[in-house]
């Protein structure tokens, strides 16, 4: 299960020691956003890696007609540099911080349209693909750096293979929360209960796994995607002390877990403003 969604300070992670007790949503700082292709939703492009690449790690964004297509940031943070090497190098490019060490780069732009400084949203234009630089044909060259360091490429939590040519389709503002509640709680999970928030600005769900008699509530966004903002889980099992998470996150707040075969739960969270509570249920 990725928890790459945290690049945020948290803004309150309550963690209560009890018998079987865990909130597996603790990150780090340098956990990574969860980056998206930088395309336009639905756009399939190739991301072609090889060996030798400059720097290494990097990847190169191919398709027929490519030049001139948006170049969208793959997720949100600020700009921290717009340059144009000219005909060598990178050509016209754009680097975006995310916090946390991670930045991503967008290299062989034929236009640059944000400036140093700028917050950008998930999805938001930095520029159009290009041939700019040194480089034999247009492309795109995209790299996901921590503490200046190109890291092995991932998009949409799908590891990008090296070395390979492989397709991927942009869920980059797709205008849905690019994670399911079964995704976050882990393998043997299923979703037992559910509850939209007011608004529309998301669902917190209630899962169960059979096997292990373990319970886990996330609260999944629908709003602000990519985008950090208040969102909170929280799972409390009857006779024990409840456990929230709760902080600024771009996609959804949890997991929370706790085993509690035969025992009634009250679980919930909220997006903003916006709570929900259940009474103690699902007892068996």
């Amino acid at each position: 299960m990725s928890r790459l969604r945290r690049f945020a300070v948290l803004a309150a992670a309550a963690v209560v020691p009890a018998l079987g007790l865990t909130l597996a949503g603790t990150t780090q700082a340098s956990a990574a956003p969860n980056f998206q292709v930088p395309f336009k939703c639905g756009v399939t492009v190739t991301a072609a890696t090889f060996s030798g690449h400059s720097p290494a790690n990097s990847v190169d964004f191919q398709k027929s007609g490519i030049t001139g297509m948006p170049v969208l940031a793959a997720a949100g943070g600020t700009v921290s540099r717009v340059a144009n090497e000219g005909s060598t190098s990178y050509g016209r490019w754009v680097e975006v911080d995310h916090g946390g060490g991670w930045t991503t780069r967008y290299a062989h732009l034929s236009t640059q349209s944000v400036s140093v400084g700028q917050a950008v949203s998930l999805g938001k234009q930095l520029g159009t693909a290009g041939a700019t630089g040194g480089v034999s044909g247009p492309h795109l060259h995209f790299e996901e750096r921590l503490n200046g360091v190109a890291q092995k490429a991932k998009l949409n939590g799908v590891a990008v293979p090296y070395y390979a040519h492989t397709d991927f389709t942009s869920k980059n503002s797709c205008g849905g929360n690019p994670y399911e509640a079964t995704e976050v709680c882990g393998s043997g999970y299923s979703v037992v209960d559910s509850q939209a928030l007011a608004g529309g600005s998301g669902t917190a769900y209630l899962l169960y796994n059979s096997s292990t008699k373990g319970n886990c509530v996330t609260t999944l966004k629908s709003v602000s995607l990519g985008t950090a903002s208040p969102v909170s889980a929280f799972l409390e099992v009857q006779g024990s002390a409840r456990t929230t998470d709760s902080g600024s996150f771009t996609y959804y707040a949890g997991p929370v877990k706790k085993t509690a075969a035969a025992t009634c739960v009250k679980w919930g969270g909220s997006v903003g403003s916006n709570a929900y509570e259940s009474p103690f249920e699902h007892c068996d």
